[in-house]
């Protein structure tokens, strides 16, 4: 089956419950047409580059898909019709990554410098900043 490399957003106000519930709703798409979901990375809510339907920030969501194109189609259709997907991008692929995507790796980059931040300097608020 082609692999193809799936990328959603949701507007920002909806919570993550239900990003998740639309993780499975759209997992069972797939798996019901005869494909599967390799792997399923949550970005977070990220600032976009301009806005679209009024909306500054929205929750990105990455799927590594094995699957038919009539299971892509179907899923793609579903997306189109939910009012709080703002877009989708499916790109197909010659193979699937196994480890996490550069965002990902990103995140906790980001994490591990805001963690040493802290400890160095000494786990408080800002500098000059009076308790």
């Amino acid at each position: 089956m082609p692999l193809y490399e799936h990328i959603f957003m949701a507007r920002q106000d909806v919570t993550s419950q239900q990003v998740e519930a639309m993780v499975d709703q759209y997992k069972g798409v797939i798996e019901q047409n005869g494909g599967k979901v390799e792997k399923t990375e949550m970005w977070g809510v990220k600032s976009l580059a301009y806005r679209i339907k009024k909306n500054r920030k929205a929750h990105f969501t990455m799927f590594n898909l094995d699957a038919p194109a009539p299971a892509v189609a179907e899923m793609e259709r579903q997306m189109r019709i939910n009012e709080d997907i703002l877009r989708f991008m499916t790109v197909r692929v010659e193979e699937l990554e196994t480890e996490p995507s550069v965002m990902m790796q990103k995140r906790d980059r980001d994490e591990r410098k805001d963690r040493e931040r802290r400890e160095r300097d000494g786990g408080g608020g800002y500098e000059g900043e009076e308790a």
